[in-house]
């Protein structure tokens, strides 16, 4: 065997045992190169090389992937991760890639790019260059030279695993001898969530002189960029908006808008929040009997609906922070509700125990500490649950988990709430000496 075959076989074997490490090799190859190495190695490895290759190369590599190996390659990997990799291209060539993919994989990485009209993702261009810290400004000049973007002012520096690290001037690199690492250079600069608010980013643009702005996902990796001449037209648009919000005129309802327009917002939800109240209510008015009785039941029938009212408005507001954010996704439903479960469960022991103990002594009566104790442990379960489930199913039917989430969950843990307590009460009363 050739000392060139022996070279390649080692450098082959270094990628598949440290794929880290052997992107940032890559990185420095050609991208005939690196497609066809990546004919040699198994899924996960791929999924590693291109993820820790530069957000340029791994646009270059998708983009003149043959079909095949595309289809061979993305099919595999789970679609967060593909949703990451297919970002770097352009949107024509997007559509078509995503054509080759089975129906269900690319609609869910179609999803995840799909991001909320106000965020900063919405805006943001996905063709961003950065650079290792320890590539040296010659490199980086020939690199800008041949990729010959008019739009670079600012060179933008992330680790390995594509974490921000830093920004360095394009005029420090210019001027620096070309032997001179990247880090040297490199200094903290401002980013802005994929998922933050535009508001956000026109205030960063406000505030200093930026001339562009990077966009992170959760873990600080760079995702995009966001240009000047986008930052300039947003910061048009938002004081426009906010001249037309003074007179109601906002897509959504402002400080300002017409009492029309928030009575137009506002009043159908409160309708559908009386129907919500009368079901509830309905549950107490099946014990009326058993409250004619024992009257005391009424003066505790808050106490158990907020507890678990509280409970499924915690798990609710995580919920949606997470669909919102995309740390999860509809195929999480029974992860998320498992652990609100076990939340819910423990936290209503802890409080049972105490509302045992207190009505215990307000009223005297083992058997009423009992019963509530009971229902406060099997309702903010049910919370618990509900409130990790409600916003996941309302989006996986097209609906906006912000805006209806609430009038349903109050409604299910309320019913929960008084069924649990007053039948509990009717059942047992007897035998725990309530009645």
């Amino acid at each position: 065997m050739e000392s060139i075959e022996i070279q390649e076989l080692l450098a082959e074997r270094f990628v598949a045992r440290f794929p880290k490490d052997g992107a940032a090799i890559l990185n420095t190859a050609s991208v005939d190169d690196i497609i066809t190495k990546l004919q040699n190695f198994d899924e996960i490895t791929v999924r590693e090389v291109l993820l820790g290759l530069t957000p340029d190369m791994v646009a270059g590599v998708i983009k003149e992937m043959s079909d095949e190996l595309f289809t061979q390659i993305f099919t595999e990997l789970d679609a967060y991760t593909s949703a990451r990799l297919i970002s770097r291209i352009q949107p024509n060539l997007l559509v078509s890639k995503l054509d080759l993919l089975p129906a269900r994989k690319s609609k869910a990485i179609t999803d995840l790019l799909t991001y909320p009209a106000e965020s900063a993702g919405y805006i943001m261009d996905t063709q961003i260059l950065t650079f290792l810290p320890d590539r040296t400004t010659g490199e980086v000049l020939q690199k800008l030279r041949q990729v010959g973007d008019r739009r670079v002012f600012t060179v933008y520096v992330a680790d390995i695993d594509g974490k921000l690290l830093g920004s360095a001037s394009l005029q420090a690199v210019a001027i620096s001898e070309a032997d001179i690492k990247l880090s040297t250079l490199t200094s903290p600069c401002p980013s802005v969530h994929l998922m933050s608010p535009q508001d956000e980013v026109v205030e960063l643009f406000q505030q200093g002189k930026i001339i562009s702005l990077p966009v992170v996902d959760l873990d600080e990796k760079v995702v995009g960029i966001i240009r000047n001449d986008t930052l300039i037209s947003l910061s048009q648009k938002d004081a426009t908006e906010d001249v037309l919000a003074m007179f109601g005129a906002g897509r959504e309802e402002r400080a300002l808008s017409k009492a029309s327009f928030a009575i137009g917002k506002r009043l159908p939800w409160l309708q559908i929040n009386l129907v919500t109240a009368f079901l509830a209510s309905s549950i107490v008015a099946i014990f009326e009997d058993t409250i004619a009785q024992i009257t005391v039941l009424a003066v505790f029938l808050p106490v158990v609906a907020g507890q678990s009212g509280n409970t499924g408005s915690q798990a609710l507001a995580v919920t949606i922070r997470g669909l919102a954010l995309r740390e999860i996704h509809t195929g999480h439903w029974w992860k998320v509700a498992k652990k609100e479960v076990i939340v819910g469960f423990v936290n209503g022991v802890a409080v049972a125990l105490t509302t045992g103990v207190i009505v215990y002594f307000w009223t005297s009566s083992y058997g009423l500490g009992v019963v509530i104790g009971v229902s406060m442990v099997f309702s903010m379960v049910i919370a618990g649950f509900s409130g990790a489930v409600i916003p996941i199913v309302l989006k996986a039917v097209g609906q906006d988990p912000a805006q209806s989430s609430s009038i349903v969950l109050t409604t299910v843990t309320d019913i929960v709430g008084f069924l649990s307590f007053l039948g509990l009460a009717t059942v047992l009363g007897s035998a725990l000496g309530i009645v």
